[in-house]
């Protein structure tokens, strides 16, 4: 499934290590960040020529103005439930960015439906909130794409079932949540377990992820197909990290019928998208980008380019 079509369940967020504090709430004061900046144990070093890319008006402010849909883990999550400070794999790439370009990316929550009217009327810069990026959507904004999301399968601990690919599945009971992406991509699977003579995935469906996964912890079936981030999330902090484990097909590392999760930018700022999209691709390079997504069980969502528009719709 991509990402924003179904939310995965909510899990204990953990805060990113950093030395110098960038927490970013709705209604606090714009500072560019000064001195060392640490994301997910890598320093990050202000590029000038960046910074000088941006347009006047954020190099006044200080600040990249960003909406995000809070929580959607491990994209975006609160720290602490029923407070406002905020981390997560969006989160922590905006402060990475922010210090790259020298400027403060100043997260506010927004609802999802509401945040690409919000930057088409000027509320906003940008949005990172795990969208997909797509052709309907750039028809009024514009990505920088900085990840890949599909679908992924979570197994229990230490993978007994020896389960590494789709084909895997075959024949064996699998978990999956009631009217998804995931419950089509096992039903259009069959047709290829059929033909490898390994008779078809025996689809038990239930109506949240966490009934997906108590089936899972319980051993009545062998796997879930969930989300890919969602998969890793809870792989990497259901009790501590020692329920599940994430099963990953060197042929699918973004999932599962991947798409490409941008940031969307105003298409009034051009000169934002390029600079943003120059420093994501810096923190490509010096491996920033694996680091983070690392923290929160989805090093493999990385991309090696930053692209931009790269919808695949």
């Amino acid at each position: 499934m991509n990402a924003r079509i179904a939310r995965p369940t909510a899990a204990t967020a953990l805060a990113a290590a950093m030395l110098v504090s960038l927490s970013a709430c709705g209604g606090e004061e714009a500072t560019a960040p000064s001195g060392k900046v640490v994301v997910a144990g890598v320093e990050i070093v202000k590029n000038q020529k960046l910074h000088d890319l941006l347009p006047e008006k954020i190099r006044k402010a200080g600040e990249v103005r960003v909406a995000t849909d809070v929580p959607y883990p491990p994209f975006e999550m609160f720290v602490k439930e029923g407070e406002p400070t905020l981390t997560g794999l969006d989160y922590d790439l905006g402060q990475a960015l922010g210090a790259k370009l020298g400027v403060r990316f100043a997260f506010t929550p927004q609802k999802f439906d509401g945040i690409v009217p919000a930057i088409q009327a000027g509320k906003f810069d940008v949005a990172m909130s795990a969208i997909t990026d797509n052709k309907e959507r750039q028809k009024v904004v514009d990505f920088v794409d900085y990840s890949q999301s599909g679908s992924g399968v979570l197994v229990a601990e230490g993978n007994p079932s020896k389960v590494t690919t789709l084909d895997d599945l075959c024949g064996r009971k699998v978990a999956v949540q009631t009217a998804t992406n995931q419950l089509d991509l096992l039903k259009e699977h069959q047709a290829a377990c059929e033909k490898a003579g390994k008779g078809k995935i025996d689809i038990q469906t239930f109506p949240k992820d966490s009934d997906a996964q108590l089936a899972l912890r319980s051993g009545k079936v062998i796997a879930q197909v969930l989300t890919k981030p969602a998969a890793g999330w809870v792989a990497k902090t259901a009790d501590d990290g020692k329920a599940f484990d994430l099963a990953e097909d060197p042929a699918a590392p973004g999932g599962y019928n991947a798409s490409p999760n941008g940031i969307a930018v105003s298409k009034d700022l051009p000169q934002l998208t390029e600079a943003i999209q120059k420093a994501l691709q810096e923190l490509i390079d010096d491996g920033t980008v694996v680091a983070v997504y690392g923290t929160y069980g989805v090093a493999s969502i990385a991309i090696k380019e930053a692209t931009k528009n790269a919808a695949v719709d």
